[in-house]
């Protein structure tokens, strides 16, 4: 019975020592930082404070704004931290913040070292196969007349150099091929004459009625055969201006056409263009000559290397995206017009600078800083000026070193205990020059003499 009931006061007198140990080693070791530098105020083994400076006030710890020019308390009980005038950081920049080892090593301050070198990236991007606009032929005639004989007949058939696609009857060329004939025997008869302006007369006007039949587009095969025979040809020959494909036929075969009639169209598909549409932000990392290549549906598995021919110097109002011309060798017919694409751009490696991770940068509206650490347990805001960001890097233009150590992880914590000491040590050099007596409030607390500051709460010390 006794020992039922001596149960639960052991129970109770063991957590009752347990809290009081846990008060000892952790409670009661801590030391009060300094606000302005974030180091422990010193204190003797009794607890018994050895700082023997002035405080120039005191500061709410929860609310660093709410000051008292007396020691303290907040209204949870915590007393307010002192404030002192060598609290200053010295020479270092505002916003440094001093931090113990063991509690870098709690939050989890990493760090890496800015180093130099260069970036790249790959840019990527939906594109379409499209024809070569340098290889595309309209085909008209330079006479008028009636197509005789239609040799190719159909769109998308493929052509090669020089293959006859029609054949044309034209008065006007058959006028043109008699006078020829007549310079050419005009030239046998006066060959002989002992006028030499005669002669060359006559050689002249052979040469200009060749220079018709040249510029009526006759073929050179036709006129040599009609100096040969000296028969007049009725039909005159189109032909292909290169290998390629029949993409369009304008005339069927009686149809009366002039210069104004198209007759083909005819495109070449050894090299094709592919257009691909560039957001705003990638078009740093893009210039003509880069790398390309794509993909296509239409031939799984299969790569096509290209290169970037050339950008165009507006956007889409829309999209907002840029337009880039690429060009691909086709000489297999493998891409076809009008295909999709998936495109990769692989950007030339950029001239070498300094480079730090990607989340060292700390933004905040228009102005972005890193903290570098100076010494162990010292960090220092630094304002930099970015470049481009790729493959988790980040140019640093200005604003730091290479060799320089950043802080990449938990900065969101020493950032905000930073612009606490930087607003501190506003408060102090507003402080510091006043040597005039405090003066007395109605309700018994200070307020220090050139500087406005918060009333405390009222349960002090």
């Amino acid at each position: 019975m006794n020992n039922k009931t001596n149960t639960p006061l052991a129970v109770i007198a063991a957590l009752a020592i347990g809290l009081a140990g846990g008060y000892l080693l952790f409670g009661g070791s801590q030391m009060p930082l300094d606000s302005a530098t974030g180091e422990a105020s010193g204190q003797t083994s009794g607890n018994q404070p050895t700082d023997v400076r002035k405080p120039l006030f005191y500061r709410n710890a929860m609310n660093p704004t709410v000051t008292s020019p007396i020691p303290a308390k907040d209204a949870m009980g915590m007393d307010y931290i002192p404030v002192y005038a060598d609290n200053k950081a010295g020479d270092a920049p505002p916003g440094t913040v001093k931090i113990d080892p063991v509690t870098v090593q709690n939050i989890g301050v990493r760090t890496a070292r800015a180093e130099r070198g260069p970036l790249s990236r790959i840019v990527r991007a939906v594109g379409r196969v499209d024809f070569d606009e340098t290889r595309l032929a309209r085909l008209h005639p330079k006479i008028d007349g009636w197509v005789e004989k239609l040799w190719v007949d159909k769109t998308g058939a493929k052509v090669k150099h020089d293959a006859v696609l029609l054949s044309l009857y034209s008065p006007q060329l058959v006028a043109s091929q008699e006078e020829y004939l007549l310079a050419m025997k005009n030239v046998k008869i006066l060959g002989d004459s002992p006028y030499e302006d005669i002669r060359r007369g006559a050689e002249g006007l052979v040469k200009s009625a060749r220079l018709r039949l040249e510029l009526l587009d006759m073929p050179e095969h036709q006129i040599k055969e009609l100096e040969q025979t000296g028969e007049i040809k009725r039909n005159i020959h189109i032909h292909a201006p290169f290998h390629g494909v029949v993409i369009k036929i304008g005339i069927r075969e009686g149809q009366y056409v002039t210069p104004k009639t198209e007759l083909y169209q005819v495109a070449d598909l050894s090299t094709v263009w592919v257009y691909a549409e560039v957001f705003e932000y990638e078009l740093p990392w893009i210039k003509e000559g880069d790398a390309a290549q794509i993909t296509v549906e239409g031939r799984p598995g299969r790569e096509f290397h290209g290169h970037i021919d050339y950008i165009y110097p507006y956007l889409d109002m829309k999209t907002r995206t840029a337009k880039v011309r690429l060009l691909f060798d086709n000489a297999d017919g493998a891409l076809l017009p009008q295909m999709f694409a998936e495109v990769t751009l692989q950007s030339k490696r950029s001239e070498a600078t300094v480079l730090v991770p990607a989340e060292a940068v700390m933004r905040s509206g228009i102005r972005k800083q890193v903290f570098v650490v100076s010494s162990p347990g010292k960090f220092e805001p630094h304002e930099v000026v970015v470049g481009i960001t790729s493959e988790g890097k980040t140019q640093i233009l200005k604003g730091i070193s290479e060799g320089d150590e950043v802080v990449t992880s938990a900065q969101f914590l020493i950032d905000s205990e930073s612009s606490l000491r930087e607003a501190t040590a506003k408060m102090i050099s507003r402080a510091e020059p006043e040597t005039a007596p405090a003066e007395k409030k109605a309700d018994g607390e200070m307020k220090m003499p050139g500087a406005a500051m918060p009333s405390p709460e009222k349960n002090h010390d």
